[in-house]
């Protein structure tokens, strides 16, 4: 497994970079180049990194931090010093590696000349910790096959990102499915294939970070829409107009009409238990629990309204010219060996 370098990518991760770490070092080989991008931590995470003998790159901090641009920063530095590679596995630092991941990962990018990147099964570490790493869990869920995007865990072959130059590093959000988009206009394939790949600490406990990622999701759908939304998919469209439909039209219509109406527009409430349903249904035809299925429902209807606000951020942020910054939901750990 010479022929690949890996990329891990964090803040203020601490004990999750470390589990990270340490589970990339106890299956890869010893020649296996393991490259840590850290992106401005004030924890330990960097010294952390170091005693395990990972390499470390820390981001210039005069410039904006964004996860995309601590993943070009890495697979650039890994084809500037190894220049025999032919894979980056990617992987962010509050997940650990799966056993077996690479070999199945590799093997299926070497009997497709075609395929830029493969992915797996994300899962959550502590699925029952809370209803809303429950939520992620279910989310990382998506349809085995060729796939039209990846996440941030991911094996891609270096020819291909090259050539479209990585990720588009002002993006605050979204830069995985941005990047894939234009993987796939030059003829590349994007695979999910039937196989654990990582394992997630979502570590989130409190709705105020539920509430703070849905904006930030609201965020990359937002500007998923201003790059590509006029493409031949139309990305993100749909999506787009979902959240401002259920998230910001319908209820200012509903309680703005209450008086005219005298109240029979609050009957137009009535939409959201019906979108909660089908939702549930869809969702327990990919094989979920009917009761995880209508927690999802429940809160992907919720989530509406926090998305919407970042959609509205995005576009109120880029009409004032100025750039975005992370939204972070986090709480940083302490890190120790």
């Amino acid at each position: 497994m010479s022929n690949i370098g890996v990329v891990t990518i964090g803040r203020n991760e601490g004990e999750r970079l470390i589990r990270c770490l340490k589970s990339l070092i106890a299956q890869l080989p010893k020649e296996t180049p393991i490259i840590y991008v850290d992106s401005g931590s004030t924890d330990d995470s960097i010294v952390a990194a170091k005693s395990l003998g990972v390499q470390v790159v820390e981001l210039d901090m005069s410039r904006p931090f964004t996860m995309a641009r601590g993943r070009n920063t890495g697979w650039k530095y890994l084809i500037e010093h190894f220049a025999n590679l032919k894979y980056v596995q990617f992987i962010d630092g509050d997940c650990e590696l799966i056993e077996g991941w690479i070999e199945e990962a590799i093997a299926t990018l070497e009997n497709d000349d075609n395929l830029a990147i493969v992915c797996g099964r994300r899962r959550e570490r502590f699925p029952d910790a809370s209803v809303y790493n429950r939520l992620v869990d279910m989310e990382w869920n998506t349809p085995v096959g060729e796939a039209k995007f990846c996440g941030g865990d991911a094996t891609i072959r270096i020819t291909a990102i090259e050539e479209v130059n990585g990720y588009k590093e002002t993006m605050i959000c979204g830069e995985e499915p941005e990047m894939c988009i234009r993987l796939r206009q030059l003829g590349w394939k994007i695979c999910r294939i039937d196989a654990d790949m990582t394992l997630h600490d979502a570590a989130m406990m409190k709705f105020s970070q539920w509430w703070k990622r849905s904006i930030r999701s609201g965020w990359a759908i937002a500007e998923g829409v201003a790059i590509h939304g006029k493409s031949p998919e139309e990305y993100m469209v749909r999506e787009s107009f979902s959240r401002w439909f259920w998230g910001l039209i319908l209820p200012l219509v509903t309680l703005g009409l209450a008086l005219p109406t005298f109240g029979l527009s609050l009957f137009l409430w009535m939409g959201y238990p019906i979108l909660m349903w089908r939702v549930s249904r869809y969702r327990q035809s990919c094989g979920d629990l009917p009761s995880h299925a209508r927690l999802y429902g429940f809160w992907c209807v919720v989530s509406k309204i926090p998305e919407a606000i970042g959609q509205s951020k995005y576009w109120l942020t880029r009409w004032r010219g100025k750039e975005g910054q992370l939204i972070e939901y986090k709480q940083p750990t302490i890190a120790g060996t």
